[in-house]
C-alpha cells in the first residue's frame, strides 16, 4: 500500500489514531466499540478499541502509567485479545508509549515499547508504522500470522549497533587501505575515522533532505561524478566533490552561484567538523579512489538512517530480533567511537546511561536548587511552597521499585515476626512477585518496606527542607524539579528557577563520545521546558485578566517572560529552541582524544538537527 509520510506524521502530531490506522494504513473497524476495562491493583484502566486486523486489535488507552502497570494492564488485555497494539496517551496530549509484545514459542516475552512527544518530527515512528500498511489486494491471502509479522517487522526495537560496528571495523580497515599521501599510520587511521565520521553524518542529514532534497545525494553525485569524469580513473569523486562539498558547502557559509550550481542547496553547519582539518594542512595530497566510496556507500545503504531519539538497548540483550536489523541512528556514533579507540592504552571506557544520568541529576539539580534559592529564598523556607509539594504527595517521589507491594498486607507468618524475633521463620525464603523485587527475600522486602514506611512519615511530617536530603532518601530528584517549576504560583520563583537554568554550566574533563554531556542536556531539556510552559500559563492567566478587565498590576516578571516567549517563536519550534540553547550555553567539554570532541559535537548537531 502505498503510503504518504507527512499524513502519518501529522495524524501522529494530532494524536488521531483511528483515521491513522483505517484511513492511512488500510486496517478495518474495529468489530466491537465498547472499551475493555481491566483491573491493575484498585485502578481500572479503559481501552478504547480503534482497529483491527485479522484479529489483532489496535487500543488507545489515554492515561500514561509507570512501565511497570503497563506491563500489567497488558498481561490482563492478553487474556481477551492475544495479538494487540497498545497505545498509552497522556490527558494533555502530549506523550504517546506505543506497546507491543512479541511472543515466541519456548522464548520469554519481550515488552517493545516506542515513545513519541509531540514536538517530535515523528520521522523514526513514521517509518515504522509504513510496515504496517495493507491494500485492498493483500485481503484475501492474508491470515493474522501474517500481520503479526508485519508488527513485528515494524515495531521491533532491535538495534543495528553491535552488527553495524563489526561490519564497520572490517570496512574501516578496506578504507583505511586505499588512502594514499598519509605516510604517519597513526594520522591516516585518524583520517580515515574522520572521513567515515563525516559520511555518517552527511547520511543522517541527507535523509532529512537538507541536501538539496535528494534522500540519496552522496550515491547520486558519485555516479553523476563517474559518468562525467571516468569512473576512478583520476581519483574524480574525493577531489572534485566531496573536499569541495565538505570545506566549501557544509563548512563555509559564503557560497558563489557556480558552487551553488555544482552542488545544489546544502546548509552550513557550523561547528568545525567540516572545516579543513590539520591532517589535511599536513598532508595536501591525500587521495582517495572512487572505489573505496563505493563500496562504503554500498555498506551504508544497507541501513535505514534516521535522526530518532530513542535510546539504544543494551547491546547483549537476550532474545533480539533476526528480522530488523537496518536502521542506524546517531547514539551508533558514539557506539562506534568508544569501541574502536584503544580503551587500555587510552583509559577510555563507555559509561552507560543509567550511571550518567544518576550522577549527572544529583549533581545539576541541587545545584539549580541552591543558585534559584539566592535569588528567591522566601519560596524555599521549610513552610514554604517548595517542599510542601513534598508532603502533599510523598508517594509521588518514591521509584516504583521502592514502592513496589507495598499496599499489600504481609502474609500473618510473616507479619507476627515483626515485633518478635522468635516468631521470624521463613524471613529468608524467596517472596513472591507480587511483593518482591526480583531476588529479594522476605528479610529484604520487609527491610524495604520498613524504610519506605519511615521515610514517607518524614515526608508526610514535613522534615525534608533540603535538595541533598532526596538524594541520600533515594527519591526521585527529577520529578520533584519539575513539580516546583509546573507548581510555581509566584513568577519570582519561577524567574528564579530559569536563570538557574538558563545560567548553569556543565563541563566534562573527558568528555569522550558525550556521554554525560546528553545526560545532562535529558536533564536540562525536560526542567527548560517546564519553565517555558509555566510562564506561558503565567501570561494566558495576565491575558484573560486584560480581557475581563480585571487587571490591577502587571506580575513581577510579565514582561520578562513575554520577552522570552518571543525568542521562543523566532525558532522552527521550541523544542529546537530548548535544545539549542542548552547545547550553545550550557554545555561544555573537552578531551585529549581530538576526535572525541568531534564527535560529541557531531551528536550534539544531529540531536538538534532532527527537531526540523
Amino acid at each position: 500500500m502505498k503510503t504518504h509520510p507527512a499524513r502519518i506524521r501529522t495524524y501522529l502530531q494530532s494524536f488521531y489514531f483511528k483515521p491513522l490506522f483505517i484511513e492511512e494504513l488500510g486496517w478495518n473497524n474495529p468489530p466491537g466499540k465498547r472499551p475493555l476495562v481491566v483491573t491493575v491493583g484498585t485502578a481500572a484502566y479503559s481501552l478504547v478499541p480503534l482497529a483491527e486486523k485479522f484479529g489483532v486489535v489496535v487500543y488507545n488507552c489515554q492515561v500514561m502509567p509507570d512501565y511497570a502497570t503497563r506491563r500489567k494492564i497488558e498481561q490482563e488485555v492478553v487474556k481477551s485479545t492475544h495479538e494487540h497494539l497498545i497505545i498509552f496517551t497522556d490527558p494533555k496530549n502530549t506523550d504517546q508509549v506505543w506497546q507491543w509484545v512479541r511472543r515466541e514459542p519456548g522464548q520469554p516475552v519481550r515488552y517493545i515499547e516506542h515513545n513519541f512527544y509531540k514536538n517530535q518530527s515523528g520521522a523514526a515512528l513514521t517509518q515504522r508504522l509504513e510496515d504496517l500498511a495493507f491494500t485492498l489486494d493483500e485481503e484475501e491471502s492474508l491470515h493474522t500470522v501474517d500481520v503479526t509479522r508485519r508488527m513485528q517487522r515494524g515495531l521491533d526495537v532491535e538495534r543495528v549497533t553491535k552488527k553495524f560496528y563489526d561490519r564497520f571495523k572490517t570496512e574501516h580497515t578496506a578504507f583505511l587501505g586505499l588512502i594514499q599521501g598519509i605516510e604517519i599510520q597513526a594520522d591516516r587511521e585518524w583520517y580515515a575515522s574522520l572521513m567515515l565520521n563525516r559520511l555518517m553524518f552527511v547520511y543522517f542529514i541527507q535523509k532529512k533532505g537538507f541536501l538539496n532534497g535528494d534522500l540519496h545525494y552522496l550515491r547520486n553525485r558519485l555516479e553523476s561524478i563517474q559518468a562525467r569524469l571516468g569512473d576512478g580513473k583520476f581519483l574524480s569523486f574525493y577531489r572534485s566533490f566531496l573536499l569541495k562539498l565538505f570545506h566549501y558547502g557544509l563548512g563555509k557559509s559564503e557560497r558563489s552561484p557556480e558552487f551553488e550550481q555544482e552542488m545544489g542547496r546544502v546548509p552550513y553547519l557550523n561547528g568545525g567538523l567540516f572545516e579543513v582539518h590539520q591532517l589535511e594542512k599536513a598532508n595536501t595530497d591525500i587521495q582517495i579512489p572512487d572505489k573505496a566510496f563505493d563500496r562504503i556507500f554500498k555498506f551504508f545503504d544497507e541501513y535505514r538512517w534516521h535522526l530518532d531519539e530513542r535510546p539504544l538497548p543494551a547491546n547483549d540483550a537476550p532474545n533480539q530480533s533476526e528480522t530488523r536489523k537496518d536502521e542506524i541512528n546517531p547514539d551508533v556514533l558514539g557506539y562506534i567511537f568508544e569501541k574502536y579507540i584503544n580503551q587500555k592504552q587510552m583509559g577510555a571506557y563507555y559509561t552507560k546511561e543509567d550511571i550518567t544520568e544518576y550522577i549527572s541529576k544529583n549533581t545539576i539539580i541541587p545545584f539549580l536548587f541552591d543558585r534559584a534559592k539566592d535569588l528567591c529564598e522566601v519560596a524555599f523556607r521549610p513552610d514554604g511552597p517548595v517542599w510542601s509539594l513534598l508532603a502533599q504527595d510523598p508517594d509521588r517521589y518514591f521509584y516504583p521499585a521502592v514502592r513496589h507491594g507495598v499496599e499489600l498486607e504481609l502474609p500473618a507468618g510473616i507479619a507476627a515476626g515483626l515485633d518478635d524475633v522468635a516468631k521470624r521463620d521463613g524471613w529468608n525464603r524467596a517472596a513472591p512477585a507480587e511483593y518482591a523485587l526480583p531476588t529479594e527475600i522476605w528479610r529484604e522486602v520487609v527491610a524495604r518496606r520498613k524504610r519506605y514506611e519511615d521515610i514517607w512519615q518524614k515526608l508526610a511530617a514535613g522534615e525534608v527542607t533540603s535538595i541533598n536530603d532526596l538524594i541520600t532518601y533515594n527519591l526521585d530528584i527529577r520529578q520533584f524539579a519539575q513539580d516546583v517549576v509546573e507548581n510555581a504560583e509566584g513568577s519570582d520563583l519561577l524567574w528564579a528557577f530559569y536563570q538557574a537554568i538558563e545560567k548553569v554550566t556543565v563541563l566534562d574533563p573527558t568528555c569522550g563520545s558525550g556521554a554525560f554531556l546528553f545526560a545532562a542536556l535529558n536533564i536540562l531539556q525536560r526542567l527548560y521546558d517546564a519553565c517555558l510552559t509555566s510562564m506561558q500559563r503565567f501570561v494566558d492567566s495576565d491575558d484573560r485578566a486584560i480581557a475581563q478587565g480585571s487587571k490591577k498590576s502587571p506580575p513581577a516578571y510579565q514582561n520578562t517572560f513575554r520577552k522570552v516567549l518571543a525568542q521562543v517563536a523566532k525558532h522552527p519550534n521550541r523544542r529546537y529552541f530548548v535544545l539549542k540553547s542548552i547545547i550553545i550555553n550550557n554545555l561544555y567539554g573537552v578531551d585529549i582524544m581530538e576526535e572525541a570532541v568531534e564527535i560529541a559535537k557531531l551528536r550534539l548537531f544531529l540531536k538538534l538537527a532532527a527537531q526540523v
